[in-house]
């Protein structure tokens, strides 16, 4: 067995394919691809599957591999560190069991688990990193891929040690030995290069680096992909950055969505935008502390420890520069508690006590009005605004403003006007002002306004310890609780969730379920929200709410016959619009409802139900009885490939949730010609803006996101290829086929080129499209047909496995490829 790992990924691909278990096949090939691009969603859809499998079928190594190049995505795009620290040892366990450590992929769980500890705290975790990865690089032939990435690893834990110097020269070692073998290194190498220059202040060679790793790779005849690009740009804006370089730092700075996305780029893209805000040359502004806060709040919850001290320290000094006090104050508070949990913090302690420092002494604003009267202030400052403060997510001074006037007033009520404010982010702990009811109401009104707006800006955890400490003085508040609710779930705050639930459930069950089920709804634990929503409407059975959570977690589940009973029992339940009180419109029937039950009814065929509920929509149908199958509009649904990725397809609505789907379609889409789909009532896609021209109004289309498919129509695809006949030909060819039942579908168009027969340097425009053969025809016949409709054209197609499929000769198709290079 071949001890290069691509080499038996290939000869393991070939094996699984010939043995039928293609599926398995393909996320070997692909689960690398998506780890290392950070298709996140692509590898979570297609790895429970593969690992089943591999399990299943006993192959060790394959279990192996997969495990591992998920790990690296949980590690390296995801920038997990505790929350993935148990695969990590269990992978390294497994990768090294008797039956696993020939493996070629076996070393790579080592790699796995330093990054998993190097998330954690780098620099409390060197002596064991180091020791790990000099006794595995000893035994690893420098040929092989893992010496590169092993290499970089240890030169990443010399920079962590504060030795970037070291760090270089084990990597000048490593190269030297990497060629001497025979091989190049990889573009990484030259990031891992340019990060220990960075670190020495040697930014012109970072960028010479980079540069020079560039040139070798594409030299290679490899060329750089998206990802490539995002990481390359952020490492150049990084050290352009330093040299003061702006507008060539600007240039090459991914946009703040791509780091939003992609978390292995945001500690470099947080330096150089700091270093930019220092000149002058981006925005420092709340839109951009509230997307800081938020990757805190991330690295705070995956367990990435010193990551999360790194940034908060970052995003601290950019708050302290906007004066933004309560930011500041919140993120030293994250950091604080983050600091206890490293192992060495010679290199944060110290920044960290400057920037609680600098907090600290930012001014308290004075209060425009007494503090009882804060809220009254703002909304009526809103309304004079014409309500454009605050009703959007955070983009501009006021609301940071706004949060520090929160936090003066709630200092006011609670310590009085002459007490000094608690030390930390927020005066937690402090328990009201006591006396009068309606100074208690002022004061959760007013810790409401401060913690909803903490938890607005990315500071979950500071917001949560306001509310818990108001809950002790104020227990059956239920607004308090259900916003303490929402920012625990928002903050993947697990314990706290349960912590809740428990503490509410003597005197309030119904309300503990409503929040274990909200939980388990933002889990995807689908049935478990059903049955604490049912447990919940045992207690309380005119509650709204709970049927429309629980209704939506059984649609997940595909219990559409339990969604449908759901949203019938919320409408028996709800309010009449007209006359409700504002305060209970929440139990009104909205229009989503009736949507979702026309929904549910059509999955069920419950055709009564989906007209009943149509005229209270407004909805005029052609036929008064029986199934609707009607000819609407021309829509796009949303539907997933088996690999995990988004695919958009045209169809023909044919009801208020039906629609045909119109492309024949191949096995990695679970769809095909004509089939009858159900689909999500949510629009994906905006309509065109009023000012938007002709030409975009006329190629939008409704976008709907997959349900479930309602009837299969049974057609198999096989695909044609070839030279393009001409429009008039390939007309005449999707009329007669549509006119035999036949579905066609084109996937080239004229950029697809075969080779001319005729002129080995020429070319013609080729066709590439798949035929759908409905169940009423057999291969032989589709066969048969194809032939005779296609003879006469100038360059003969190829369909090699229809051909196969009806036991045809294949030795003209295999002709045709050969002949015209298909």
């Amino acid at each position: 067995m071949s001890t290069d790992i691509w080499g038996w990924v290939h000869e393991t691909h070939s094996r699984l394919s010939d043995s039928g278990q293609h599926r398995l096949a393909t996320a070997l090939v692909e689960i690398a691809g998506h780890a290392v691009d950070g298709r996140n969603e692509q590898l979570d859809a297609m790895y429970p599957e593969a690992l089943a499998s591999a399990r299943a079928l006993n192959l060790p190594w394959v279990e192996v591999f997969l495990r591992h190049w998920r790990l690296q995505n949980l590690l390296n795009k995801r920038h997990q560190g505790e929350r993935a620290m148990t695969e990590a040892v269990s992978l390294l366990e497994f990768a090294h069991r008797e039956e696993t450590a020939g493996c070629p992929q076996s070393v790579c769980a080592v790699q796995d688990f330093t990054i998993c500890h190097a998330n954690i705290d780098g620099p409390g975790y060197v002596p064991e990193r180091l020791a790990v990865l000099e006794e595995t690089l000893a035994r690893v032939e420098p040929a092989r891929a893992c010496f590169d990435c092993l290499s970089r690893e240890y030169a990443d834990t010399l920079e962590d040690d504060g030795r970037a110097e070291a760090a270089l020269a084990h990597l000048d070692r490593a190269q030297a030995r990497i060629q001497a073998a025979g091989e190049s290194v990889s573009l990484a190498f030259g990031h891992a290069r340019a990060s220990a220059c960075y670190r020495l202040g040697r930014y012109e060679q970072a960028l010479t680096a980079l540069a020079t790793a560039e040139r070798a790779y594409t030299a290679a005849r490899h060329t750089l992909d998206e990802d490539d690009l995002r990481k390359l740009g952020v490492h150049r804006a990084r050290a352009l950055a330093a040299l003061g370089r702006w507008d060539e730092a600007l240039e090459q700075l991914p946009a703040a969505e791509a780091a939003e996305e992609y978390a292995d780029i945001r500690h470099r893209w947080a330096d150089a935008v700091e270093r930019l805000v220092a000149a002058d040359r981006y925005p420092n502004d709340a839109r951009l502390g509230a997307r800081l806060a938020g990757w805190v709040s991330y690295l705070d919850t995956a367990g990435s420890h010193r990551p999360c001290v790194d940034l908060v320290l970052v995003a601290g000094r950019l708050a302290v520069r906007r004066g933004a006090r309560q930011v500041a104050l919140a993120l030293v508070a994250t950091g604080e508690r983050k600091l206890a949990l490293l192992r060495r913090t010679d290199t944060v302690a110290g920044p960290l006590a400057e920037l609680t420092e600098a907090a600290r002494a930012l001014p308290v604003p004075v209060l425009p009005v007494p503090a009882a009267e804060l809220l009254g202030w703002f909304g009526a400052r809103d309304e004079r605004a014409g309500g454009q403060e605050g009703d959007g997510a955070p983009a501009d001074q006021p609301v940071e403003a706004d949060l520090d006037l929160l936090a003066a007033a709630w200092t006011q009520l609670t310590a009085g006007p002459d007490g000094a404010a608690p030390s930390g982010a927020v005066p937690a702990g402090a328990d009201g002002a006591g006396g009068a009811d309606g100074a208690e109401v002022a004061a959760t009104d007013l810790l409401l306004n401060l913690a909803g707006l903490l938890a607005s800006l990315g500071h979950e955890h500071a917001s949560a310890e306001l509310l818990w400490a108001r809950l002790d003085r104020d227990p059956g508040h239920e607004e308090l609780v259900g916003m303490l609710t929402s920012v625990l779930i928002e903050a993947a705050d697990a314990d706290g969730v349960r912590r809740l639930a428990g503490r509410v459930a003597a005197d309030r069950p119904a309300d503990a379920h409503w929040i274990r089920a909200r939980w388990a709804l933002a889990e995807s634990r689908w049935a478990q929200a059903v049955e604490e929503c049912q447990a919940l409407l045992a207690l309380e059975p005119d509650r709204i709410n709970p049927r429309r959570l629980a209704a939506s977690a059984a649609t997940e589940l595909g219990d559409h016959a339990t969604a449908q009973r759901l949203y019938r029992e919320l409408l028996e339940h709800a309010l009449p619009t007209e006359g409700t009180p504002p305060e209970l419109r929440y139990r009104t029937v909205q229009p989503s409802d009736l949507w979702h039950l026309i929904t549910a009814a059509t999955a069920n065929r419950d055709w009564p139900a989906v007209r009943e509920v149509g005229a209270r929509l407004g909805i005029e149908f052609d036929e008064p009885h029986g199934p609707v199958d009607e000819e609407w509009q021309l829509i796009t649904v949303r539907a997933r490939r088996t690999n995990g990725a988004t695919t958009d397809l045209p169809a023909l609505r044919t009801g208020p949730a039906t629609a045909r789907i119109l492309p024949v379609l191949g096995e990695d889409v679970p769809l095909n010609h004509r089939d009858l789909v159900v689909f999500a009532p949510a629009l994906l896609e905006p309509e065109p803006a009023e000012d938007a021209g002709e030409e975009e109004r006329a190629r939008w289309r409704p976008t709907f996101e997959l349900l479930t498919l309602l009837d299969p129509a049974g057609y198999t695809s096989y695909w044609i290829d070839g030279g393009w006949p001409g429009p008039q030909a390939w007309d005449e060819l999707r009329t007669a086929l549509d006119a035999a039942g036949y579905g066609v579908w084109a996937y080239s168009g004229s950029q697809y080129l075969i080779t001319d027969p005729a002129d080995e340097d020429g070319a013609l425009r080729g066709l590439y499209a798949a035929v759908g053969v409905p169940p009423t025809a057999s291969a032989a016949e589709a066969d048969a047909l194809l032939t005779e409709l296609t003879a006469s054209w100038p360059h003969p197609l190829a369909w090699l496995d229809l051909a196969t499929a009806a036991g045809a000769d294949p030795k003209r198709h295999e002709e045709v490829v050969e002949r015209y290079g298909l």
